[in-house]
């Protein structure tokens, strides 16, 4: 097929790919919260945010993949512009829902009874309520996460046109990793706004405003290091794109890129 032959569209489809892989399977990791120190073997941090007091960084598995996610998205932004990002983000929040659909059905049919005995965990281990626990999340999670990611990417695409288009092609740090700095702020916050302070306004469930921001804000002090940390990775990989393209049709697909939002 010569859609695949053309180089530039072998790089779209990688970097879909690899965007879409990351955003999916972040959603599922982000069941299982983590202790920072613990595993990096290191002593807890204390933080005293809005006069809550949060011990340690305890965070969703989430933030291991999420911060690949946002530099994919400067990557895609690079070379094939808002179009591009608006398109595969779209995709992504439609296959993430989908996603949470299919494995509500998976929940809600009964289990084979030999597959419930047959644990390698001992006899008190429960395969069935193991597999709802990870795989059943709220619908508040579900929503706010969806929420979270796509005005994160609305927000990332904005910065990095804005940047870009100050600066041209200088600066590709300054642009990535500064949209990710902004983009991360607001997804930090948005889906514990919504998952733990609006959806049960009113209720015993309800978080106290102050906490949702004491703990966003110990979530964005990880990410903002996390996406300094990674931007050698963006040259990286800016690098062996433009080496893949060759000079003249990167160019091509930067300028026609750099035309910003439509």
């Amino acid at each position: 097929m010569q859609f695949i032959k053309e180089k530039q569209n072998r790089v779209f489809i990688f970097l879909a790919a690899f965007f879409l892989t990351n955003a999916i399977v972040a959603e599922f990791m982000g069941v299982k919260i983590f202790s920072l120190e613990d595993t990096l073997g290191i002593s807890k941090f204390n933080f005293h945010f809005f006069g809550e007091e949060i011990k340690g960084f305890s965070l969703t598995c989430g933030v291991i993949l999420w911060p690949f996610v946002f530099i994919f998205t400067d990557i895609i932004n690079e070379y094939f512009g808002t179009k591009g990002v608006r398109f595969l983000s779209i995709i992504a929040a439609v296959m993430i829902a989908y996603t949470y659909v299919m494995l509500n059905l998976a929940i809600r049919v009964q289990p084979a009874e030999w597959w419930l005995s047959k644990s390698q965990y001992g006899p008190s281990f429960n395969f069935e309520h193991a597999y709802d626990a990870v795989f059943g999340q709220g619908n508040n999670i579900i929503v706010g996460s969806l929420l979270a990611f796509l005005i994160g990417q609305v927000t990332d695409v904005y910065i990095f046109h804005w940047v870009k288009k100050r600066t041209g092609e200088k600066y590709i740090w300054l642009r990535s990793t500064g949209s990710t700095f902004i983009s991360q702020f607001v997804d930090s916050y948005i889906v514990l706004l919504y998952a733990f302070y609006f959806a049960y306004r009113g209720t015993p469930q309800q978080w106290s405003l102050r906490l949702v921001l004491a703990v966003g804000t110990v979530n964005y002090i990880y990410k903002f290091v996390m996406a300094f940390a990674l931007t050698p990775l963006i040259y990286l990989i800016h690098g062996a794109i433009e080496r893949y393209l060759g000079h003249d049709l990167a160019k091509r697909l930067k300028d026609e890129a750099a035309r910003g939002p439509a």
